[in-house]
C-alpha cells in the first residue's frame, strides 16, 4: 500500500536539508595536525637552524695558562766575568779523555744538567776521538793540557811552544801542575790561548776518598769559581761518585753549571 503524495515531499525535503548541513559542518580540504618544532641535527644549532652559544657553567671564568718563565740570559761565548751570572760553578776536568771515566763523568754531567769543561791531552785525544765528540755534543767545551802533560816550566822554550801547538785547539790552555810563568804565558798568548787554573782543587788525583773530595767541591762553591777534578789519569770512581753527591746538594741550593768560555 503506498503513502499519499502529499505526505511524501515533505519528508524527501528533510532528507536533503540533512544532508546539506552535515556537508557545510566538515572543512573543506585534507585534515592538518600541529606539527612539532623543528630542530636541526647539526650541532650549534637551535631551533629552526639559529645558532646557539654554548652555555658556559654559572660562575666560572675561562682558564688561561700561567705565561712560561723566561730562560735566564747566557752570557756571550767570550764572557770572562765569571761571579757576574748568580750562583754559576765552572766545573773542570782534566787529563782525559779516557775510555772508562769520561763516558761516567758525562753520564752524571747528563743527569744533572750541567755542562762543564774538559782539558784534554793531545795524545789522548788521538786515541779517543769519539769521546771529544760526546763531550761537544752534550755542550761541554774543550781546553788544551799540551800534547803529553809535560810541566812546561821545566822545558826549553822551543819544547813549551811544541807542547802547546801539538795540543788541541781551543781558546784556553791549563798547563799541566798549574806550572806556569812569563815564558809559558807569553808563549800561549801568541797561540791565542787564555791561561785558565782554577779557584777549587779538589785533590781527586791523590785518591783521598769520595768524601773528601764531595767535601772540597761544596766548601768551594761559590758564584763564579772553578773548580778542579780529573777523568783521566788513573782510577777516578772516587770523582764520579763525589760528583754525584755534591751536584745533588748543590743543586738543591739553586747553583747551575756552565762551561768556561773556551
Amino acid at each position: 500500500m503506498t503513502k499519499p503524495p502529499g505526505k511524501l515531499l515533505p519528508l524527501v525535503a528533510a532528507l536533503l536539508c540533512g544532508a546539506v548541513l552535515a556537508q557545510a559542518a566538515s572543512p573543506s580540504g585534507p585534515s592538518v595536525t600541529s606539527a612539532a618544532p623543528v630542530v636541526s641535527s647539526t650541532p650549534g644549532l637551535g631551533l629552526l637552524g639559529t645558532p646557539v652559544e654554548p652555555a658556559e657553567p654559572s660562575g666560572s671564568k675561562p682558564s688561561t695558562p700561567p705565561p712560561a718563565k723566561p730562560a735566564p740570559p747566557k752570557p756571550p761565548a767570550d764572557d770572562w766575568n765569571l761571579a757576574g751570572h748568580g750562583k754559576v760553578l765552572y766545573l773542570t776536568f782534566d787529563d782525559g779523555p779516557q775510555h772508562e771515566w769520561t763516558p761516567k763523568v758525562l753520564q752524571v754531567l747528563r743527569k744533572h744538567h750541567a755542562q762543564a769543561t774538559f782539558f784534554v791531552i793531545g795524545i789522548q785525544v788521538a786515541q779517543y776521538p769519539d769521546l771529544i765528540a760526546a763531550e761537544r755534543a752534550a755542550g761541554h767545551r774543550i781546553g788544551n793540557h799540551t800534547y803529553d802533560h809535560k810541566t812546561l816550566t821545566l822545558l826549553p822554550e822551543p819544547k813549551v811552544r811544541q807542547e802547546i801547538a801539538m795540543g788541541i785547539k781551543s781558546k784556553c790552555l791549563r798547563p799541566p801542575g798549574g806550572g806556569t810563568n812569563a815564558k809559558v804565558q807569553a808563549i800561549a798568548a801568541a797561540y791565542h790561548q787564555r791561561e785558565v787554573l782554577w779557584d777549587v782543587d779538589t785533590e781527586d788525583w791523590k785518591k783521598p776518598g769520595t768524601a773528601h773530595i764531595e767535601h772540597a767541591i761544596l766548601a768551594g762553591a761559590r758564584p763564579g769559581a772553578i773548580i778542579l777534578m780529573h777523568d783521566g789519569g788513573g782510577n777516578r770512581s772516587q770523582t764520579v761518585a763525589a760528583l754525584d753527591q755534591a751536584l745533588t746538594k748543590l743543586t738543591q741550593q739553586g747553583y747551575t753549571y756552565r762551561p768556561l768560555p773556551c
